[in-house]
């Protein structure tokens, strides 16, 4: 029984190593993490965002973002820790080894007479004579007693001098780091451990798998359910125009199950006749395109009034009972959006292409519903790409929209183009602006991304590009701010939730309407960056048969533009039958409006000379669509008459041809900001 419980004491230093191996570097790395956020901020620091409350430091905030799951167990966990430290120096300290000296009160080789005098003042105070206390009597037993023989004993002091104990040799032990009540089982104990067996390795394992498969047939990994994804892939068309794109997003199950209570007809009814003249209503039958409006699915109908409170900035005027189902309407709208972009990009067809039409509508829709701003506000105007690209800096309205304009100020890409002194100058003097009105201006431009695009098609290992050749596309895309982030939060100040900066790298052909390769790109983390850039090229190196120098040089040198601001984007795809044909990269934000860039690229696809094939289609497979429907929406195309996208007019495509930087054998360098601005010239070489 002794044995057992000094083997037990075991136990504590062994769960406390396993604990320490895992949560000591976990709590290093999150203290980093903490730390380099709170060095750096990548939110917008203009006073509308900050009065928005957003990114504000209350002390019930701090602690709301504190006490998330993972945090409370980190703190659990070092608190079960801190316990067994202190459990385990209480038992060290009573598993002293024994020292006779130290027990009598003694310094090491005293003369027998102080031993006697030192045994005898402990006699009188723990001998069973003079101290009725059962402690007493078993410390004078167990320590003093044996202490003194030790001491005085010639037998017993030889064993100690010799082997540290007056009994002579101790017989090695050997510990079990398991609990005393599992080394002594008996009828009850032996019970309980068997229902803890079975309960830890069988039922609890099979009760989280349950749920794992439940959720999981339910849900996909960016937590969207699987039955929007069908709806999603079901009521996506090739020619769906932009401002048709919200009859799509609205018709995700999980806005479905949004609770439609009669206590929301009337406010719904309010918010209708506020935004009545973004739902695309046929004017000349007002009356019966309202009836036919509300004759859709109740929750369809909720849906799409919320979103367009959000559209026309009008949230604010929403009832307390429609403000939590527009709030959870807008937190999942960002996955929904992205998840519907990868309907649209989806390999629909034998070649591997997806749509670029309905593509840009998500992208377009998705910034306009981050920054608040109306889907009608972005129809181009004159010689203008709209109002929408104003309206998302602070302080401006349509009213400051018209007055800039009369000073020849019709273009988003003309404001920014201005100089420092002279947008203050027409922003106080035309427009009315306060000394710290235009500062919040200035914060935001310089927060705006500015994007440059370097392509590269070619055959790895081969000159030109031949038919049935797999292509490999590599892209840099770098970002520049005007005060110096890479990384950063965009200025949303009525998107009442975070929201990243991501941007879509599409490869497309706008006159047929496909695109051949697509990719998210993001700028916040870095590291994975470096990574995925490094082994990219250090693949590429190697298949092409560089040397070690080489190899490694490449890697510094793509490390050097990743940390600058650059980010790889690499992809394959099969080279189409012989031409030439006229594709243009799409870099598309799905937060800033006006910051998207395209780049023409010319590819030549020769007759294959080289013998053997280059294998099949590198895309993922995807249901062909019919020729029915793809006719059909033809038709619808022609019919569309809303808001044009920017990217959407096919003659636009033809003029930007002759201005845009165009080069032959699949390379582009592209430089500049905004889809509006004027992009780097070049030769059109037949």
């Amino acid at each position: 029984m002794a044995a057992s419980e000094e083997t037990s004491s075991l136990f504590p230093i062994f769960i406390l190593t396993i604990m320490a191996l895992p949560l000591v570097p976990y709590t290093i790395v999150k203290l980093c993490r903490f730390a380099s956020k709170k060095a750096k901020s990548i939110h917008c620091q203009c006073a509308v965002c900050a009065r928005s409350g957003k990114y504000r430091k209350s002390i019930f905030k701090k602690i709301s973002n504190f006490s998330t799951w993972s945090n409370m167990t980190v703190v659990l966990l070092w608190v079960i820790m801190g316990f067994l430290v202190y459990y385990i120096q209480q038992i060290s300290r009573e598993s002293q080894p024994f020292d006779p000296f130290s027990i009598l009160g003694l310094e090491s080789g005293a003369s027998e007479s102080d031993i006697k005098k030192a045994y005898r003042k402990l006699s009188i105070q723990y001998h069973p004579d003079k101290n009725p206390d059962p402690e007493a009597n078993l410390y004078f037993v167990e320590f003093i007693s044996k202490a003194y023989q030790a001491l005085t004993d010639p037998v017993s002091r030889e064993n100690y001098e010799k082997y540290g104990h007056p009994d002579g040799r101790q017989g090695m032990q050997m510990g079990i780091a398991l609990p005393s009540f599992l080394l002594n089982i008996d009828g009850a104990s032996g019970g309980i451990l068997l229902l803890g067996i079975v309960g830890v390795c069988i039922l609890l394992p099979l009760v989280m798998a349950v749920i794992y498969l439940s959720r999981s047939s339910k849900y996909t990994g960016n937590y969207v359910m699987h039955q929007t994804l069908s709806s999603y892939y079901y009521f996506m068309k090739p020619s769906l125009a932009p401002s048709k794109v919200m009859d799509v997003f609205i018709k995700a199950a999980e806005y479905m199950e949004i609770p439609v209570r009669r206590s929301d007809a009337e406010p719904l009814q309010k918010l209708f006749m506020l935004v009545r003249s973004e739902l695309n209503l046929d004017l000349k039958n007002i009356r019966q395109e309202q009836a036919k409006f509300w004759k859709q699915h109740p929750a369809l109908v909720k849906t799409e009034l919320l979103i367009q409170a959000q559209l026309t900035r009008e949230s604010a005027e929403l009832p307390s009972t429609l403000q939590a189902d527009f709030r959870k309407v807008l937190e999942i709208a960002p996955s929904l959006l992205e998840e519907l972009m990868k309907m649209a990009v989806i390999p629909r067809n034998q070649q591997g292409h997806g749509w670029l039409r309905p593509a840009i509508g998500v992208v377009e829709l998705s910034q306009s519903i981050i920054q608040a701003v109306p889907l009608s506000a972005r129809k181009a105007t004159g010689s203008g790409d709209g109002n929408a690209p104003f309206l998302q800096l602070p302080h401006f309205s349509e009213a400051v929209i018209k007055k800039i304009a009369r000073k020849k100020v019709r273009s988003f890409q003309e404001l920014q183009d201005m100089t420092e002194m002279e947008r203050a100058e027409l922003l106080t003097q035309i427009a009315g602006f306060t000394p710290a009105e235009v500062q919040d201006v200035e914060i935001v431009l310089e927060m705006m991304p500015s994007i440059t695009i370097e392509i590269i098609c070619e055959t790895e290992g081969e000159e030109g590009i031949q038919e049935g050749d797999i292509v490999t596309m590599q892209a840099w895309v770098t970002l520049k701010r005007r005060n110096g982030l890479v990384g950063a939060l965009p200025h949303a100040p009525y998107f009442p939730f975070h929201k990243e900066e991501n941007f879509w790298l599409l490869l497309a052909d706008a006159v047929s309407n496909e695109v051949w390769m697509s990719q998210k790109v993001s700028f916040l983390d870095e590291a994975a960056a470096i990574a995925a850039a490094s082994k990219a090229i250090q693949e590429t190196k190697e298949g092409s048969g560089a040397t070690v120098k080489e190899i490694s040089s490449a890697v510094r040198e793509a490390v050097a533009k990743v940390k600058s601001g650059s980010r790889l984007v690499m992809g394959k795809f099969q080279a189409p039958a012989e031409g030439n044909y006229n594709l243009t990269s799409f870099c598309l934000c799905d937060t800033w409006i006006g910051c998207d860039k395209k780049t023409n690229l010319k590819l030549k696809v020769l007759k294959r000379s080289r013998a053997g094939s280059r294998g099949g289609a590198v895309a993922e497979e995807g249901p062909a669509v019919e020729d029915g429907i793809e006719e059909e929406e033809d038709e619808e195309e022609e019919e569309y008459d809303d808001y044009e996208s920017e990217y959407s007019d096919d003659s636009e495509n033809e003029q930007d041809t002759k201005k845009k930087g165009v080069v032959t054998n699949g390379t582009a360098h592209e430089k500049g900001s905004g889809s509006s601005s004027e992009e780097g010239s070049g030769s059109d070489e037949e």
